[in-house]
């Protein structure tokens, strides 16, 4: 039976993972929409982040699903991390 603390380093580097792909995705928006060539921005973000956490889940995962899984759990909780840091705060009435 897998112990939670084997796979605590997978689910952590999900989180690192999640963080780069969503914060770098959110630093390419706010960069490219004032940039003269946005296309190159989001272009070159893209293929980036993707090669980037590709990478990194087929490192983690090391052949073991539940590596992968846990993986991919932090990776899912960093993008609600990030959306919720980045959100515009609601002006008061």
């Amino acid at each position: 039976m897998t112990d939670v603390w084997t796979l605590a380093p997978a689910f952590g580097a999900g989180c690192l993972l999640g963080a780069i792909f969503y914060g770098g995705l959110w630093w390419t928006v706010c960069k490219g929409v004032s940039s003269a060539h946005p296309v190159l921005w989001f272009f070159a973000s893209f293929w980036l982040r993707l090669g980037i956490v590709l990478t990194g889940f087929y490192e983690v995962a090391s052949g073991d699903w539940k590596r992968l899984l846990a993986c991919l759990a932090g990776f899912i909780i960093a993008r609600i991390a990030v959306a919720r840091l980045t959100r515009k705060p609601a002006h008061a009435h």
